[in-house]
């Protein structure tokens, strides 16, 4: 895969758990995120584009505060329930992350305004089918939402 003109090697794993997970090498937590029949979906970022709610771990947290802080952040919902779905191997030459992906429960806390640090622009809820209208993420993306479907119905 490449993007901004990096080549990545992408290495997608189901979970059921991040037990497994190196915390030292994780740097993204991302949720899915549903709103009753709706998926919540962000505008913006590094590339002006819409994707899902998430974002950076900061020092000292875990991987479940970084989800619940960045979706309050970028969408001003509260997260319910969640679950993981997967996580993703990045590669970059010797750069090496792995980024996590939840299916969530959110509800909102209020209208979305803004996010603090000026990443999400907007925010929207749409039918999860129609994801690909908005992003597509091949393969990998294809799973990610897939089994984000499957465990939506658990909650």
């Amino acid at each position: 895969m490449t993007v901004a003109g990096r080549t990545s090697k992408i290495i997608y794993h189901d979970a059921d758990s991040f037990d497994e997970v190196d915390p030292a090498k994780t740097t993204q937590a991302y949720g899915v995120c549903f709103y009753g029949d709706k998926m919540v979906i962000a505008h913006g970022g590094k590339k002006k584009n819409w994707g899902l709610v998430g974002g950076t771990i900061e020092d000292g947290e875990t991987f479940e505060d970084t989800l619940k802080r960045e979706i309050v952040e970028e969408s001003n919902m509260e997260v319910l329930e969640f679950l993981p779905i997967g996580y993703q191997e990045v590669s970059h030459g010797k750069d090496y992350k792995i980024q996590l992906r939840y299916a969530c429960k959110v509800n909102p806390l209020g209208p979305f305004v803004k996010d603090p640090a000026g990443s999400v622009t907007e925010i929207k809820l749409i039918d999860p089918e129609d994801y690909k209208r908005y992003f597509n993420w091949g393969v990998v993306g294809e799973r990610i939402m897939e089994r984000a479907l499957e465990l939506k119905s658990k909650f």
